[in-house]
């Protein structure tokens, strides 16, 4: 509403509505117009009359304000293309120059639009766009959720239904494999952000068994037709069959003495001769084992190359998928773990590095972290392709904030991300049910920290004053929000609902609404830039400084506690994520350049930097970045990620590369990655890391017009083109230092 007034010498003065209205009666009585003896002696119903029409003009000025910039959008997403057009890279992962791409972007846009302007609490909508706050996934905010936790195990058993037919509960690992892709592309298009399977290895391993089982039948039979002669096509049949009904076992990897020994027996009655039975055995298991494993790198493969090519999100997106895996020591789990890491080591077609799924390896003392655990050497070759190919990243069940939800033989219980960074275990509605499966976030809303250090002006107390309102701000902002989720119903969401794949969603019926069993879900507060308000606040970051860090620490602190006390308020589930901001990033730090101009180390650049992150253009050591980064993935109980930069290629130095991991381990990372470049020319096929001549042909950029692909990380996934970085992301990647192990 209108703040100041300008009289005519031009000089600005406080709005005064009962001046103003009696200046009005005043210019109307010496123009001589004639006025009913009721408003002459009432400015009162002038001064309302005044006030409802300039509120109404305040309403329309803003209306059109935001109609014109909606319709330049429109004309900017039709007629420029993504490279002159930064909207249209905001999501890296869309192709917005492409028909659909454009289309999502029209919609995207539109739902904005209307929620900003038909929907949201005024006061919400001035915070988002002033820039105080950011309301991520604005376009889906009275629609959906953020992600989910799929539990595979769960959702196969008995079977599923997709909405266009009924899928059978699959019995071969390639019909797990290829479920495991049309569970996460159902899942995705009723969600708006990724999906993540939190026990990929515990799930498939019951494809492998059952493929060992129907494979180990056609063995032994082709053992009999080759060396048995006269033998009946259904004796293999009869023999495993009365063997599993006598021992209550089956084939398997791990076949016990016990069923060997019957199976032995059964089968010495039609051979009559103790060497020809066991060759016939040992020609049934090897050639079963083989081919099995054949056949689960065959699957994961598929897998790989399904989730890198279905644009079945929206029509322009391929699914934001996750896994996770690492912790099954099981023959079949092995198998399956060593396989997927195999896969995505062999690339996809012309050996590209895959974008997804994002690969999380789950790193657990006692099972793959020290060299007499089980899965060590699953730990290793996780390292391998990891500095070949950017995944997996590395989740660590030790770190005490998550080691204290873990119970040794629950799954559930173990730490799984999403991909992005997301984490959700904690469950303040029922604490009944702190487990992984079947849950996820259901919105979260980020604060703009710089602008808060600004505006303080180096005063703590006033900091602390105007970020408590923020976060008491965007709590209510995300419970109005949760409003509008809770009142869908299960018929809604046909899939995420209707076949129980979110928590207690299998109690509802059709028609109920989901309010409840959303608050398995988690309301989220993010955060970015402390590295630029830190500098607002004290001159240095927390790389810098040792008293910016420690006042770091209390600033995050000081949030993740106001979070844990609107989870005991609401007995919800409230929690402080480490925001990863995309075109986010970009946004805030160009509202403060326009508003605070150019401040040295704050607004002097095209971004804020991440989350809790040390910047990315400060030079610094591995170890120090680790250690100074590891305290905040405590706090951060709603996700969280640390990177470190190496140049060069890691596979050269494969220790060097599993020293940083343990690094990470012993700091208590909860969540981390390496990121190193990864190049391809796709001329040559030359694949490593490639500076402005391609070592293998010699050609640059310019040669051909073919452009070197580069694939970097943006916001915890890989992106297969520089072109598709908004600016802001653009100009990131290129101040990124490396980071080296002494300084």
């Amino acid at each position: 509403m209108i703040e100041k007034s300008a009289k005519k010498d031009g000089k600005k003065l406080k709005f005064d509505l009962k001046k103003f209205s009696k200046t009005i009666l005043l210019n109307v009585s010496e123009k001589n117009f004639k006025l009913s003896s009721g408003i002459k002696e009432n400015s009162e119903l002038v001064q309302n009359f005044i006030w409802k029409t300039l509120v109404k003009k305040s309403k329309n000025n803003k209306k059109n304000e935001l109609d014109n910039k909606f319709i330049k959008i429109f004309k900017d997403l039709t007629f420029k293309s993504a490279k002159e057009y930064n909207v249209k890279r905001e999501n890296a992962n869309i192709d917005a120059d492409t028909p659909m791409g454009t289309m999502l972007k029209y919609g995207s846009e539109s739902a904005k639009h209307f929620f900003e302007l038909c929907v949201l609490d005024h006061k919400f909508s001035k915070a988002h766009r002033n820039g105080d706050i950011h309301i991520h996934d604005l376009d889906f905010l009275a629609l959906t959720t953020t992600c989910c936790q799929i539990d595979l195990i769960k959702l196969f058993e008995n079977g599923f239904y997709t909405g266009h037919g009924f899928l059978r509960e699959p019995n071969d690992i390639t019909s797990y494999a290829a479920l495991t892709c049309i569970a996460i592309q159902s899942n995705q298009n009723e969600q708006h952000g990724g999906q993540s399977v939190p026990n990929f290895d515990y799930a498939l391993a019951l494809g492998v068994k059952k493929t060992f089982k129907k494979l180990y039948l056609k063995n032994l039979e082709k053992a009999f037709d080759l060396l048995i002669e006269d033998t009946d096509s259904q004796l293999a049949g009869r023999i495993i069959t009365e063997t599993c009904n006598l021992t209550g076992d089956s084939p398997k990897i791990d076949m016990g003495e016990n069923y060997l020994n019957l199976e032995f027996k059964n089968i010495f009655k039609y051979t009559n001769d103790e060497k020809l039975t066991k060759k016939i055995q040992n020609f049934a298991y090897k050639n079963t084992l083989n081919e099995t494993d054949v056949k689960i790198f065959q699957s994961m493969e598929a897998l790989v190359h399904n989730l890198n090519t279905m644009h079945s999100r929206a029509g322009a997106q391929v699914p934001f998928s996750s896994i996770n895996y690492g912790t099954d020591t099981s023959p079949e789990g092995r198998l399956i773990i060593k396989n997927v890491l195999l896969a995505t080591e062999n690339g996809l077609g012309n050996s590209e590095t895959p974008i997804f799924p994002v690969h999380i390896f789950k790193v657990k003392e006692g099972v793959n972290y020290n060299p007499d655990d089980k899965n060590y050497d699953l730990f290793k070759l996780a390292c391998k392709v990891s500095a070949k190919r950017l995944f997996p990243n590395f989740a660590f069940l030790d770190s005490k904030f998550n080691l204290k939800y873990y119970k040794k033989d629950k799954p559930e219980t173990e730490i799984a991300y999403m991909g992005c960074r997301t984490r959700v275990i904690a469950n303040n509605y029922d604490s009944s049910k702190e487990t992984i499966y079947g849950r996820g976030n259901l919105s979260f809303t980020s604060i703009n920290l710089p602008r808060l250090a600004i505006l303080s002006k180096k005063n703590i107390n006033k900091f602390y004053e105007l970020l408590n309102s923020k976060v008491n701000l965007v709590t209510e902002q995300l419970l109005a929000r949760f409003e509008l989720q809770a009142s869908k119903k299960v018929k809604n969401y046909p899939f995420l609902m209707g076949q129980g794949v979110w928590m207690d969603s299998d109690k509802l019926n059709i028609n109920d609404e989901v309010r409840e069993v959303l608050k398995h879900g988690t309301l989220t507060i993010g955060f970015i830039g402390l590295a630029e308000c830190l500098k607002s606040l004290t001159d240095f970051h927390h790389g810098e400084n040792k008293d910016s860090q420690k006042l770091g620490l209390e600033i995050i602190k000081f949030m993740r506690e106001k979070t844990d006390k609107f989870c005991e308020k609401y007995k919800m589930n409230f929690s402080l994520i480490a925001t990863p901001a995309e075109g986010l990033s970009g946004k805030f730090v160009e509202l403060d350049k326009k508003r605070f101009g150019n401040i040295i180390g704050v607004t002097d650049k095209e971004f804020y930097t991440n989350s809790f992150h040390i910047p990315v253009d400060y030079e610094i050591s591995i170890y120090d970045k680790i250690y100074l980064e590891a305290p905040y993935h405590e706090f951060t109980n709603g996700g969280h990620i640390s990177y470190v930069e190496l140049d060069g290629d890691p596979n050269q130095n494969l220790e060097a590369f599993e020293k940083i991991i343990r690094t990470m381990k012993e700091a208590g990372i909860g969540y981390g990655s390496i990121n190193h470049p990864v190049d391809r020319d796709p001329v040559c096929g030359y694949t490593g890391v490639i500076g402005d001549v391609c070592p293998k042909c010699g050609r640059t950029d310019k040669d051909s017009g073919i452009k070197i692909e580069r694939i970097r990380r943006i916001t915890g996934y890989l992106v297969g083109s520089l072109d598709r970085f908004n600016n802001a992301k653009l100009a990131e990647v290129k101040k990124r230092v490396k980071h080296k192990f002494g300084m």
